[in-house]
């Protein structure tokens, strides 16, 4: 290694504790005693660190610790809340990923857990392991501008054979105050938070089981945001007037669409070049503001026509169909995000059963995707010797130490 690059090398060091410094600075008021501040600084650069398994045990041992004992108190029994830090971390993604035409994604994700202690657990199907399982549920809000994309809130999922049970969520440290709610109220309390907020953004989009919510679908539709919402084969939808103002499912409507005009056009990068399907659109009837238009969208896989997505979508009337496409391909993005925050910064390598300690280790792994982006944004944004990829739109902690050559100790 020459002086160069070594020069480099510790320049990247430098900008990635001034990077964690200046986000900690954000949330240290949240701390009342300056040893929980640094203690939780530590956990977020161990959270960013390259260690295997980012538990309470691994993570003492990196810091030179001899137990765990205070990471488990800064989880548990340290005063402070998780929901003020959560609010300081969607300030901080309008200050620094601040992107008028981004995209708000509503997702969720499984935790697979064993045993019936840990708050929230219970036989439900997660799309992390593909079927019905006993696993937890994490509902998340994340933010796709163009620096970067960041998971910015994030609530568990309760059953109702949990809030039916008050002894058992009395077990679990679940408060009083909570009640059953669907994970379509979960996301409605987010984006309401996010609006609060004052982010700025142009679209949101969700998978079926959000594309389905009425309610949800108003919400937005009140708030004059855009949106392209999955729903499922059987969902009814009430066309224009050109078909009568008939109700019908969409798959039963695209049956009869024989002659619908078809566009192939890419929903954006993957990890294999773009991603390319067959769309098709149609206007139907539904409440909209004025000036607005409602459509049905078709997503149509070209190597398997079988393969079809359908979607609602809601939006100004001059919206160009490549755009909602693109809008349409944001899931995927944030799909990555969660993946990310698994691998990268221990979103699900912890181990707490309680409500508290799911929201506080949840929260301070959020807040270390958030450096992880603005790392690799910082990392984007200066001359390189070797260009980067052509749109491939990649926030990787893993890439940014891998083209700095910063190994986090």
């Amino acid at each position: 290694m020459n002086r160069q690059e070594i020069k480099e090398q510790e320049e990247a060091a430098g900008r990635w504790a001034a990077c964690l410094d200046e986000v900690h600075a954000h949330i240290a008021g949240r701390f009342a005693r300056s040893e929980q501040r640094q203690r939780a600084r530590a956990y977020v650069q161990g959270l960013l660190s390259p260690i295997e398994r980012k538990n309470g045990w691994q993570l003492a041992e990196a810091a030179g610790e001899a137990n765990p004992y205070g990471y488990q108190e800064l989880l548990s029994r340290a005063l402070w809340d998780p929901d003020e830090v959560r609010d300081d971390i969607l300030d901080l993604v309008r200050e620094q990923l601040a992107d008028s035409a981004a995209v708000v994604v509503i997702d969720e994700t499984g935790f697979v857990k064993k045993g019936t202690k840990s708050v929230g657990v219970a036989p439900q199907y997660s799309g992390t392991a593909g079927k019905i399982g006993n696993c937890q549920i994490g509902v998340f809000l994340a933010y796709a501008a163009q620096k970067g994309q960041v998971l910015m809130d994030r609530e568990i999922y309760l059953p109702q054979v949990w809030t039916d049970d008050r002894e058992r969520c009395q077990e679990a440290g679940v408060p009083e105050t909570v009640e059953f709610a669907t994970k379509l109220v979960l996301a409605r309390r987010m984006l309401e938070r996010v609006l609060e907020h004052g982010l700025p953004f142009a679209w949101v989009t969700a998978d079926s089981v959000y594309g389905a919510d009425y309610h949800l679908r108003r919400f937005l539709t009140e708030h004059h945001i855009p949106y392209v919402l999955a729903v499922a084969p059987n969902n009814q939808v009430r066309l224009g007037w050109e078909d009568g103002f008939e109700s019908i499912r969409v798959d039963e409507w695209l049956t009869r669409k024989i002659r619908l005009r078809w566009y192939r056009l890419s929903a954006g990068w993957g990890s294999k070049g773009p991603r390319f399907y067959d769309w098709a659109w149609w206007k139907m009837h539904a409440e909209v503001p004025e000036g607005w238009q409602a459509w049905i969208l078709v997503r149509r896989s070209i190597s398997d026509p079988s393969e079809i997505v359908y979607y609602r979508v809601c939006a100004p009337k001059e919206t160009t169909l490549q755009l909602i496409v693109q809008v349409a391909g944001q899931r995927w993005k944030v799909e990555e995000a969660i993946e990310r925050g698994k691998s990268e910064c221990g979103l699900d390598q912890y181990e707490v059963r309680s409500w508290t300690g799911w929201y506080r280790h949840v929260t301070l792994s959020l807040v270390a995707q958030l450096c992880a982006t603005l790392m690799a944004e910082q990392a984007n944004a200066e001359p390189e010797k070797k260009a980067w990829e052509p749109n491939c739109g990649s926030s990787s902690l893993q890439q940014f130490k891998h083209r700095r050559g910063l190994v986090v100790c």
